[in-house]
């Protein structure tokens, strides 16, 4: 596994990132600790995880797992704050009271001192931003956070966050956590740009689609039982959400990679993500060792240029306006992009 610098900080985070929210939604503890443990061994070190994931199920195993490994000074642990812990009316939200008593929250369940990276899990357009930055200002202050992260945040939302947050409140934006996968290419037109330009690491969560790109669905067939599509349990990840011949095409080309490559649909999947940007940092989730084996396994080689533009012609979205009306008569200055170039 190698590392990657979470946005223009100096915190290293393996290229991979494991998504807890599986832990205690389809893997139990113990399933869930020797997946921990598995990562760990292949060089992860970022886990991802939220307040609400599986009513704090999730964050409480991985912080019985943090427990008894007695490594927790290895670790980078990131977790998120926003969406109803409770059904009081101030249980929600970005407000300065729901942050705090939400983070003290995370910190008992994780058993830890410290978040290592505390994340806004949506944009509150009912409180004030400036609000919201003070308190995540004042638990940095305390000890309590060492980093902040936003997420689902529009590029304007994100710029907001940026600037007062360095000028005002002395809180350091390291990283946006947004989907980002070859069916969610939207990602690329602003909100990537901006990452690049502000040095903040991208966390894409949702890289394999809700498992739409690992070959698990085919054209015309029956939905695995175990699936989310068998299941019926996330209506994001549904057939009416993401089928379309833009999907088949995309499966397609990562099946024939795959094939050609002797890897999975999966690892191609993930690998595409990796070349596209070395600011982003895919969470992957997985219910079992098996799973988790291949995901590992997307990481320790590379696709080849072709193979990329291949995928990148699969999933190419047409662009709207005015991102159209700019490609058509504007250019890049010869050399390339420079704005990447704060982390070379």
């Amino acid at each position: 596994m190698r590392y990657r610098y979470l946005g223009a900080s100096g915190l290293r985070v393996s290229e991979l990132a494991m998504g807890a929210q599986t832990f205690g939604w389809g893997a139990d503890e113990q399933t869930a600790h020797e997946m921990a443990d598995r990562f760990v061994e292949a060089g992860g070190n970022l886990f991802d995880t939220s307040s609400t994931y599986n009513a704090g199920a999730s964050e409480s195993m991985l912080g019985t797992w943090l427990h008894s490994r007695k490594n927790r000074e290895s670790m980078v642990i990131a977790t998120k704050v926003f969406f109803p812990t409770g059904s009081g009316p101030n249980d929600v939200g970005l407000s300065r009271k729901h942050i705090i008593r939400t983070a003290e929250e995370s910190l008992r369940r994780l058993q830890t001192d410290y978040i290592d990276l505390l994340q806004a899990h949506c944009y509150d357009l009912s409180t004030p931003l400036e609000e919201s930055l003070s308190a995540f200002a004042d638990l940095a202050r305390a000890g309590k956070i060492r980093y902040l992260g936003v997420s689902n945040f529009t590029a304007s939302q994100l710029t907001k966050a940026v600037l007062p947050g360095r000028s005002r409140w002395g809180a350091q934006l390291v990283s946006l956590q947004a989907e980002y996968s070859l069916l969610v290419r939207e990602t690329e037109w602003e909100l990537l740009p901006v990452c690049r330009e502000e040095g903040i690491g991208l966390l894409a969560w949702s890289p394999l689609a809700g498992g739409w790109l690992t070959g698990k669905y085919v054209r015309d067939g029956r939905a695995p039982a175990e699936s989310r599509v068998g299941r019926g349990d996330r209506w994001d990840d549904q057939p009416e959400q993401r089928e379309s011949e833009r999907t088949w095409r995309v499966v397609d080309a990562l099946v024939e990679i795959a094939a050609r490559r002797g890897k999975t649909p999966a690892q191609v999947a993930l690998n595409y993500l990796l070349r596209r940007s070395d600011v982003v940092v895919p969470i992957f989730g997985a219910r079992t060792s098996e799973q988790l084996a291949q995901n590992l396994g997307s990481v320790g080689w590379e696709l080849g240029a072709e193979e990329v533009e291949a995928l990148t012609k699969a999933s190419d979205v047409p662009l709207p306006y005015p991102y159209r009306f700019i490609e058509r008569y504007s250019r890049k200055r010869e050399g390339g992009d420079t704005s990447a170039d704060w982390r070379r």
